[in-house]
């Protein structure tokens, strides 16, 4: 694995972030959902909320 260089005003974040109830909750009903039929869950598009990390906090981004 090489060398990876962080881009001029981004900081990569290596540390956990924090799970929300919400967050454990969809999480568990998805590994409970894969263990009985094998497949994967089919999710909305709604309920994914990519995280974008600063310097200060990690920001959830909001769709639609």
């Amino acid at each position: 694995m090489g060398y990876i260089k962080e881009p001029a005003g981004i900081d990569f974040v290596v540390d956990p972030t924090p799970l929300t109830a919400e967050d454990r909750k969809k999480i568990s009903e998805i590994i409970a959902y894969y263990k009985a039929t094998g497949r994967k869950m089919p999710l909305a598009k709604s309920t994914i909320k990519p995280r974008v990390a600063t310097k200060s906090k990690t920001i959830v981004a909001q769709s639609g």
